[in-house]
């Protein structure tokens, strides 16, 4: 029986790509910082382990490898959660220490703090880290600034854990522009031409683990490619 934590599950990406997983037979640990707000998310689904809280707090951090562990361990992780900071995006010149440190919190220190938590139990199942990055990781958007320096940073020591352990897959995946509440924040127009995740990331995220490839950097859309040619 395989077992996953997918954090910020209440909405977008993470949901349906906790309800894939479930769908496909796994256990999953799933988070969010508002408990109706998830129960609502999962509606019920077998399969799906509830945990609601914030992944900045340790305590939950905790609680979530302890819910994996008492369903027989844990073979992935995925670090979802993410906050485009405070109210939003902003210009270097204006943008807000204080939301700035929050974004850094959620994003980068949060998901090392869970893995630092995880690496015991994935050690032992041979299991794998899923981060989710974004392209403003590597890319220079004007407003995106803030954002991409957490992401940058996710993707830096997502790097180093990779090499640091060779045994355990490690992957840094963009999943793309995608119609979420994180994207209609920050530029409507755009997320509502953009797809939906489970049109656009989850394919490519499933065949990822399918496929269990090398540790590095992918692209959602990139995977789903190299899937359908492959058929």
């Amino acid at each position: 029986m395989a077992v996953a934590i997918v954090t910020g599950a209440s909405r977008g990406l993470g949901r349906v790509l906790a309800l894939a997983l479930a769908e496909r037979g796994w256990e999953v640990v799933v988070d969010g910082r508002g408990a109706e707000a998830l129960a609502e998310a999962m509606d019920g689904r077998p399969r799906i382990h509830a945990v609601p809280g914030d992944v900045t707090d340790p305590w939950h951090r905790t609680a979530l490898v302890t819910t994996a562990f008492d369903l027989g361990g844990l073979d992935l992780l995925v670090n979802n959660a993410g906050v485009l900071g405070g109210r939003g995006l902003a210009q270097v010149a204006e943008q807000g220490l204080d939301e700035l440190r929050l974004a850094f919190e959620v994003n980068v220190l949060a998901p090392l703090g869970l893995v630092q938590e995880a690496l015991p139990l994935l050690r032992a199942s041979g299991g794998a880290v899923l981060n989710i990055t974004s392209d403003a990781a590597v890319e220079a958007y004007p407003e995106w600034g803030g954002y991409g320096a957490t992401k940058a940073a996710l993707e830096a020591w997502s790097g180093s854990l990779a090499a640091e352990e060779p045994g355990l897959p490690v992957w840094w995946v963009d999943p793309g522009e995608m119609n979420t509440a994180m994207y209609r924040a920050a530029d409507p127009g755009a997320a509502a031409q953009s797809p939906l995740p489970e049109e656009s990331a989850v394919p490519g995220l499933l065949a990822l683990l399918d496929d269990r490839r090398p540790s590095g950097r992918y692209t959602a859309a990139g995977l789903a490619v190299e899937e359908e040619a492959a058929r």
